[in-house]
Order: structure tokens, then sequence, then C-alpha cells
């Protein structure tokens, strides 16, 4: 559907139409998102999640900033509509790819499955998985869409985290709207070779990735002790977000640096440094907190995951529109700096997470509830 929806959108005739199709498109699209977490929780043993979690997360990071430069470009030479094609031919092929080689992770739906033909096999009627809950399709359905909903409503970790992803997801596109001004408008680059000033947080959002990635299991290991009886001791989610706690602290850096050298007009390279600050930041918060969750809601972790991919989503799509309006009173310099006191004001909140975030989750457990 989400290849379907942009060939779609490539041969509409108005602007509602690709603004209808659009949002089909998205909501199609939304599923790697949150089902990409609950596959590497199936497959992959908690030490070593940090690593494979590196590796999912480029996705989502880099793509709204290898999508403008190319794009750019390509609207420049092709037009608007060659934006789509592309987009269906490549999701076309790794759909393609996806329904050859992907295969059932969920074990829920593996145990259910193999009782199903045990079933058949034996004549038994009454074998079931152990993981069987008892609902029919249609109650497991709307248990399922809810439980996303329950999470941000009574874990308060789930929430706290939804939001602290969100607000500086928000920020990656608010900024966006800002590079054509600065970098078209005051150091006259042409429509298509701006695309190449989101390469600032392209790098950044590779640093970031360098640095969580090899750190995050090592982490994880290192404060993990062994029980009085020499037995693995327990691997507890919290051990995810150190790295966070330091790297959060760049975000607000970036964007004062970002602010106020492109208000005054310091030499490109300048503010372009201050975005792969920022990148650095938005790549290490993004990818402790999605690590978090999946340890933290194994069995529920696309759960987790849609709800935190929810709150992102719409603070993604909302906080760009006050862009605009906030840049015009306030100005690059000043603007930039209320994003930047903000991410600051949030830094505290991401170390009590760190250091009182267990007793938090465990007084506000919900996997009953699910």
């Amino acid at each position: 559907m989400f290849v379907i929806f942009n060939v779609a959108c490539a041969l509409s005739s108005s602007l509602n139409m690709l603004i209808g199709f659009r949002l089909l498109a998205g909501i199609f699209g939304s599923a790697p998102l949150t089902n990409g977490g609950g596959t590497i929780a199936d497959l992959v043993r908690q030490e070593h999640r940090g690593a494979v979690m590196s590796t999912f997360v480029i996705g989502p990071l880099l793509g709204p900033v290898i999508g403008p430069i190319c794009g750019g470009y390509l609207t420049q030479a092709k037009g608007w509509r060659w934006v789509f094609w592309v987009l269906a031919i490549v999701s076309g092929f790794f759909t393609t790819l996806a329904i050859i080689f992907m295969r059932e992770t969920y074990a829920v739906v593996l145990l259910e499955r193999k009782a199903k033909r045990l079933r058949a096999e034996t004549g038994n009627p009454n074998l079931r998985s152990k993981l069987h809950s008892g609902l029919s399709p249609r109650d497991l359905f709307w248990r399922s869409i809810i439980r996303p909903t329950k999470m941000l409503l009574f874990s308060p970790i789930v929430l706290s985290m939804s939001i602290y992803v969100g607000l500086i997801y928000g920020y990656l596109y608010l900024l966006f709207t800002t590079f054509t001004g600065v970098f078209e408008g005051q150091y006259g680059f042409s429509s298509g070779s701006v695309g190449l000033t989101y390469l600032g947080l392209g790098i950044g959002s590779m640093l970031g990735l360098g640095i969580v990635g090899v750190s995050s299991d090592r982490i994880l290991k290192a404060k993990t002790k062994p029980n009085a009886d020499g037995t693995p001791g327990e691997m507890k989610p919290e051990y995810r977000l150190p790295p966070m706690v330091y790297t959060a602290t760049l975000i607000p850096v970036g964007l004062f640096i970002y602010g106020w050298t492109s208000y005054h007009k310091v030499q490109y390279i300048v503010p372009i440094f201050g975005t792969c600050l920022i990148g650095v930041g938005n790549l290490a918060v993004f990818m402790c907190v999605s690590t978090y969750l999946i340890d933290a809601f194994t069995a529920y972790a696309a759960s987790a995951l849609a709800a935190n991919t929810l709150i992102r989503s719409v603070m993604g799509a909302v906080l760009p529109l006050a862009g605009p309006k906030m840049y015009e009173t306030l100005g690059l310099g000043w603007g930039n700096s209320l994003l930047g006191f903000i991410a600051l004001a949030c830094i505290p909140g991401a170390w009590i997470l760190n250091r009182y975030g267990e007793g938090i989750r465990r007084k506000f457990d919900i996997k009953d509830r699910l």
C-alpha cells in the first residue's frame, strides 16, 4: 500500500489529492518503524541489541537528511513528480525482497502456528499454545491497537521518553524550515546545492551512531554485576541510558552555535558545524530511548515503539508549523536560543531517568494491564 500510494502521489492532479495520498502513504509506511524494534527484540539477545539498533535507526534518522539532498537535485532536474516515482521504485524493490525473504519472528504467532499444525496432525482439538491469549482475533486486534495508548497513559517512563524524543525530533524538522532561507538567502546556495547543507546533520548522526553503537552494549555488560552464586546478573534497561545524559548536552550547544553564527552571517561552515552537534545528540537520544524501550518491554516492544512513534510523528509535524512565525518574531539568534534553553531544561530529566528510572518503571509496572 505504501508503494501504491506513492504512485498515486506521482499521478496527483491537485494539491488536495497529493496531501490525501501522502497521508495514506505515511499511514502504511509507519509499519516498519514500530515492527522493526519488535523484530530486534525477538531475534537478538539483550547484550547485543545496541549494535543491532545502531543499524536499524540509520533509516529514521538519516532519511530526513538524505531526502532533501536527493530531492533538491531531482526536483530541479526532473520535477517534483519524479520524487514520488523514485520513492515508489525503491520501496517497491524492498517490498519485493521482504515478500521473498522476510519471515515471522513473534513467538506468540509462531507457537500458535505450531499448535494449529499439531491439532491437525494429532486430531486433538485441545492442544493450545502456552502463549495463547484466549481472545478472538477481533478482540486481540483491538487490544493491540489500544495498547500503545495505554502505555502512554499509565507509564510515566514511556510518556516522558516519548515526549523528549518527540521534542528533539520536532527540532530536526523545525531546523529544516530555516535551511532554505539561511543558506540560499544569506549564503547564496542554489536550490539544488542547498540540500548539501543537510550533511552537517547527517555527519553528526553518523558520529552519534558510532558513539552509542560502540558504547551501549559495553556499558550494559560493564554495569551488569554477577549474582552471589556466580550466575549472570540482571541486565537492567536503565544501563542503556548513560550515553544519553552526556550527548544530550550537544543539542542546546549546537542550537546556540547555529542560531547566532547564522544570525551574524559567519562563514557557512560554522552554522553547519552547529547542526553537526545537534545531529550527534539527536541520534544518541533516539537510539538510547529506542533500545531502552525494547529492553524494558521486550514482549511489547513494538507497542512501546508505536507509542514513541506516535508522539514523535505528531511533534515532528506540528512544531515546524510554528517555525516561520517564531523566527520572524525572534530572529535566528533568539529563536534558536529559545529552542536551546528548552533542550537545556530537559537535560536534568535525562539524568533523573538514568538515576531513578528503575524505581519509576517498577512502581508503574503496566504489563498486567496490557
